[in-house]
């Protein structure tokens, strides 16, 4: 009777440990993101935008790749977890521009968290919702611990 307590104890333990090990997501703007920014109905573009914080700056691009834009100016506002950072980017014709991007993030304790906002390049306004990929980490091969 005494051993099937305490092999009882030791599963309630294991469980309440991988609970926790499972939980860790790091922090909230870490990770590849996926979603698209949309202009009108009709007019939707894929974005890819991959994050890092390394506790002073948030860094990253969107779009890796051979053109990918490097993120600037990022800033986050913890108080209400919105972002913003800024892209030089090209217009349709191929001029130089700056694109704002404002968003808010949201779901925070979901592994499945969203950044939504305005997706401002010159006098064109889009709208974005991006969803963090789950496996972040895996996909890269990044051995890393997500907390870093």
């Amino acid at each position: 009777m005494h051993a099937r307590a305490s092999h009882s104890l030791i599963v309630v333990a294991w469980l309440i440990m991988s609970a926790f090990v499972f939980a860790q997501e790091g922090h909230p703007l870490v990770g590849s993101w996926h979603g698209d920014k949309v202009e009108n109905p009709g007019n939707r573009a894929p974005i890819t935008l991959i994050m890092d914080w390394d506790g002073k700056a948030v860094t990253g691009l969107v779009n890796p790749g051979y053109e990918h834009l490097d993120l600037k100016n990022a800033k986050l506002n913890p108080k209400d977890w919105t972002v913003h950072f800024e892209l030089d980017s090209k217009d349709s014709s191929g001029k130089p521009v700056r694109c704002l991007v404002d968003g808010k993030l949201d779901k925070l304790g979901s592994d499945r968290r969203t950044l939504t906002g305005t997706w401002n390049c010159g006098t064109t306004k889009a709208d974005f919702k991006l969803t963090r990929d789950r496996d972040y980490y895996h996909s890269i091969g990044d051995t890393r611990s997500p907390e870093k």
